[in-house]
């Protein structure tokens, strides 16, 4: 069954919008700690807390089955409206330290229903050509995270108001926009009964379990290298004497991954996704262990590797989706997608923190090399990966 022409590019539009909030209170982080009182020690709370209410929201979705029990489109609509809302809260004059961080926390977690939730509904109405469809979906979620970055970059982004204020507008439309324009899709099975261990019990099934082992290992990487892109090109800057553009090379480094994303989901439909997923995961793992010489180097081939590697850290991520997704029963789609987001994103808090640890003991242009235990990991386990 073909879908309307439609479907996809709303879909796109929708996840890009609704995802903006995720990093935009990081970008006016100093604003907010000056506004609340907030010690400038105590900002990683602030950023780490929008994770934790993404990890915390997706096992609640998986725990309870949502997107799989109930229509996804006003699951997704819903979550949308909440998570405009706790990100309009940062403009408050009167917020307080715990009403930052519930904010944060909240945007996090109504997240949750925004992210795999759209995989989902993209699952329900692409049986075939599902990397492809997740190739211009997830990248569409990087290009809405680099979008406050772009903004803060920008002279337009200058007051804070105007990053959450467009976030926030961004986040009602797409809810909207998708709600009245994508309907349950064709291939959706409702799961009629709540089942506590249904998440558990797919990792029974190998191909699951090795498409989301890879997953994990790609995910350790990734949001660390986010995270810390910032402090490599402060870095680079102190090094050289260069003035680059912190928070304009951030966002235009996230924002190269998008495009990625998309040209792994059109390479996708002739090498397949595990092929695709594979070498990118390889080519960002090698730039972990390269990462150390690149600040000695010139801004050209700083910037070039440093925007190559933003590019390959993110074209496996639709891919191991598309694997995740393909191995396990359609009435627990969104279940599975759902889980394996909540572990992959708990596992970025880890590999985030010990980054920040090991940086008061070790020079900063080494602290990507740990980086590459991900890589390596993940490709074990892909590497055993059954692809049809």
């Amino acid at each position: 069954m073909k879908s309307k022409p439609h479907i996809l590019p709303t879909i796109i539009l929708a996840q890009f919008a609704c995802t903006s909030p995720w990093f935009a209170g990081n970008t006016i982080i100093d604003e907010l700690i000056i506004k609340t009182g907030f010690g400038a020690e105590l900002a990683g709370y602030v950023i780490s807390s929008v994770q934790f209410g993404f990890i915390t929201g997706t096992l609640v979705f998986a725990l309870l089955m949502l997107a799989d029990r109930f229509s996804p489109s006003k699951v997704f609509l819903i979550c949308a409206l909440l998570a405009a809302l706790c990100n309009l809260y940062l403009l408050s004059d009167s917020i307080t330290q715990w009403g930052l961080l519930s904010a944060r926390f909240g945007t996090g977690f109504f997240l949750a229903g925004i992210y795999p939730v759209g995989m989902k509904i993209a699952a329900d109405y692409y049986e075939k050509g599902l990397g492809k469809a997740l190739g211009f979906l997830v990248g569409a979620l990087v290009l809405g995270t680099a979008l406050p970055f772009l903004i803060n970059g920008t002279d337009w982004g200058n007051s804070p108001t105007t990053v959450i204020t467009v976030t926030s507008i961004l986040t009602l439309f797409g809810g909207a926009l998708l709600y009245m324009l994508v309907p349950d899709g064709p291939y959706q099975k409702k799961s009629t009964t709540l089942k506590l261990k249904a998440g558990p019990e797919l990792f029974k099934i190998a191909n699951f379990k090795r498409a989301a082992f890879g997953y994990f290992g790609h995910m350790w990487e990734l949001y660390a290298f986010w995270a810390f892109t910032p402090l490599a090109i402060k870095t680079f800057n102190s090094i050289s004497g260069d003035t680059l553009s912190i928070s304009l090379w951030t966002g235009i480094i996230i924002a190269l991954g998008g495009v990625s994303c998309a040209i792994g989901g059109i390479l996708s439909q002739s090498y397949g996704s595990k092929k695709v997923a594979f070498v990118a995961l390889l080519v960002s793992g090698t730039c972990c262990l390269l990462s150390p010489v690149l600040f000695f180097s010139t801004s050209e081939v700083f910037l070039g590797v440093w925007c190559f590697w933003g590019m390959a850290v993110t074209a496996d991520s639709p891919q191991f989706s598309n694997l995740v997704a393909s191995a396990i029963p359609s009435e627990l789609k969104g279940t599975g997608l759902t889980l394996v987001n909540c572990i992959g994103f708990s596992i970025t808090i880890v590999s985030i923190q010990l980054l920040a640890y090991i940086l008061d003991s070790v020079p900063s242009t080494t602290i990507f090399l740990v980086l590459a235990l991900g890589p390596i990991f993940g490709l074990w386990h892909l590497k055993a990966h059954k692809s049809d």
